[in-house]
């Protein structure tokens, strides 16, 4: 695991800036450490083949998001609406929050 790329969260709003999908915005589904990868919706969309489970019921051919590696997206400010990148800042009370590095606007909801 690269630990340098645990700064994004579950609903944060991202840009794809490299591949197939450059450009889409869309918001994390899911974060994968182990394969430092996230699942952002409505990219990198891949279709399955899906067999029948039950007598009578046919085969269907099912989309889902597949994996994309963190190096290929980058957060987007609710401050600024720019993609930037993210510095940690430690607040007054000792808790640890994500801040943008354009305006300085705390990404966690704290400030």
């Amino acid at each position: 695991m690269n630990a340098g790329r645990n700064y994004l969260k579950k609903n944060d709003q991202v840009e794809v800036i490299t591949g197939r999908d450059k450009g889409s915005v869309g918001k994390i589904l899911k974060v994968l450490p182990d394969r430092n990868a996230v699942i952002v919706e409505r990219v990198n969309v891949m279709k399955r083949h899906m067999k029948s489970r039950q007598q009578g019921q046919p085969g269907q051919i099912v989309e889902k998001e597949a994996p994309v590696d963190v190096s290929n997206v980058q957060i987007i400010c609710p401050g600024c609406a720019a993609t930037g990148r993210i510095a940690k800042k430690i607040l007054e009370d000792g808790t640890k929050v994500r801040v943008c590095k354009h305006c300085g606007e705390s990404l966690d909801g704290k400030r």
